[in-house]
């Protein structure tokens, strides 16, 4: 423990000087990194320490319409995803997506971090809005 002796002074910090106060990053900002491409999105997860962020990545691909999914799902997972496509299908004209484009493309939707299993009802906001960003780009 240290204490302060002596005059005060007044110091000016900039944001120049913060750097030097505080040290390196210690964290990229790795959610910001992520989400700014479209067709990714967060949400949240449950974890016996408490919770983490849950990264939703779809992609389009050329294909025939097949909805592909991985990462370790269960199946009410699976069912969020199901259940989010079907939802951006059955409003696609109202998002600005063309319709179409269903028939002539699979999408895939990846839940990273693949060797842990993922279930659970609460990912299908995440990934609505991750397909409405992909299909909307």
């Amino acid at each position: 423990m240290r204490i302060a002796e002596g005059k005060d002074t007044a110091v000016k910090i900039g944001e120049a000087d913060l750097p030097t106060i505080l040290g390196p990053h210690r964290f990229e900002d790795e959610v910001a990194m992520r989400t700014s491409v479209p067709g990714v999105a967060t949400g949240l997860a449950w974890t016996p320490t408490g919770g983490d962020i849950l990264f939703i990545e779809a992609a389009r691909v050329p294909g025939s319409g097949k909805l592909i999914l991985t990462g370790q799902l269960g199946d009410v997972m699976k069912e969020s995803a199901q259940a989010a496509l079907s939802l951006v299908k059955s409003r696609a004209e109202s998002l600005g997506i063309d319709p179409a484009q269903f028939e002539k493309s699979d999408i895939h939707v990846h839940v990273p971090a693949g060797a842990i299993p993922k279930d659970g009802p609460s990912a299908g906001v995440a990934m609505f809005i991750a397909l409405t960003s992909l299909l909307t780009a």
